[in-house]
């Protein structure tokens, strides 16, 4: 027993975990050096909760990877609806912070289900992408069924109101879709359809504060007090980094607390400011690295299915990279999506944890199960 103990962790697949680690370690110095000169003791202690939720999204990682894919595959369409009915409970039952209604409290636990939503889409997208002709291209039609599995959360998470994640989880699909192959007819049906009603949900479905996001976007200097500060002063940290940065827990944008919402949305200004161009180039190599590894992972499983989950849960993590980099530097619109295992968050870190305990999951199929 102990030799196919030894045998199986031989075999095993590190090279997620590792990327896991080496973002997170990364990512809980920056935590400390943004909120260490805080005046609350209680924002000066979230790198300890951080550390805490990494061993618990660790632990979970790990124990998902001991799932073989077969096993996912069955589940894939449960964990679906019983995500779908906590989005539910959150409406009926959540917890009401910062004008929204997004999280349910367990005791000491606060979980936001939306965020483990995108990974339940990845699932059921990937279980009904894979048993649909995988050679053929699709149609308009094709897409009826995995545009309402999508459509039904993102609904609710707008509800709550999430715009960003409602978003996000449009974008999975969008990219679970296009590597499954559509048509060029298909594609720019798509495109037509989106350009309309992005057009009718500004005028008639956005609220006032999520316009003014817009607007902002477009000219941050016409409320440079208001709605335009966070990412003027997100500007300023990161032209201030220029090429070296000012040095590990010298960012002056948080240690004077200009720059709030600096330990969720706004990380990675911080972390400009602080290690400037290199510092980032280093940062975004890492991820880079790591979205590589899940495009070669879709290539080299066994079967559709894991090929498909593969790039879900890429598009899970490039999505909320490329959106919340773009977001802090002014070249899009203030959404509110964390930097992955960069921003503090619990609920954020567990679902990164489950995206790369699946991958550890598929990439063992290969050799392990």
């Amino acid at each position: 027993m102990s030799r196919q103990v030894i045998e199986f962790f031989k075999k095993y697949d590190y090279s997620f975990l590792l990327s896991m680690l080496f973002i997170f370690v990364i990512g809980v110095l920056n935590l400390y050096s943004a909120t260490h000169a805080h005046s609350s003791a209680h924002m000066q202690g979230l790198y300890k909760s951080q550390i805490v939720w990494f061993v618990i999204a660790n632990i979970v990682a790990i124990s998902v990877s001991l799932f073989s894919p077969k096993s996912l595959f069955k589940l894939s369409y449960l964990v679906y609806v019983l995500n779908v009915i906590l989005l539910v409970l959150v409406l009926i039952l959540g917890k009401k912070g910062m004008g929204a209604q997004r999280w349910l409290v367990i005791g000491p636990f606060r979980l936001q289900p939306s965020e483990l939503m995108k990974v339940s889409l990845a699932l059921a997208l990937a279980k009904y992408y894979s048993g649909k002709f995988p050679e053929r291209q699709m149609g308009l039609k094709d897409l009826i069924i995995p545009f309402m599995i999508t459509f039904v959360p993102t609904i609710l998470i707008v509800l709550q109101p999430d715009l960003g994640t409602g978003l996000l989880l449009v974008l999975i699909f969008l990219v679970i879709s296009f590597y499954k192959r559509l048509r060029w007819k298909t594609i720019g049906v798509i495109a037509i359809i989106g350009i309309l009603s992005g057009s009718l949900m500004y005028k008639f479905g956005l609220k006032s504060y999520q316009k003014r996001r817009i607007l902002t976007f477009i000219n941050p200097q016409a409320d440079a007090r208001g709605s335009g500060y966070n990412v003027i002063q997100s500007q300023i940290a990161i032209g201030s980094g220029r090429f070296t940065g000012k040095g590990f827990t010298n960012s002056s944008q948080a240690s004077l607390n200009y720059l709030p919402e600096n330990h969720t949305d706004f990380v990675f200004s911080i972390f400009n400011e602080e290690h400037g161009f290199v510092g980032s180039l280093i940062l975004i190599s890492l991820y880079i690295a790591l979205f590589m590894r899940f495009i070669w992972l879709s290539s080299c499983v066994n079967h559709f299915y894991d090929s498909i989950l593969a790039i879900g849960l890429m598009s899970i993590f490039f999505w909320h990279t490329f959106i919340n980099m773009c977001m802090v530097m002014g070249l899009s619109p203030v959404v509110g999506l964390p930097l992955p295992l960069m921003s503090y968050g619990g609920s954020s870190l567990l679902t990164f944890g489950i995206c790369i305990g699946i991958a550890t999951s598929l990439s063992n199929s290969r050799n392990i199960f």
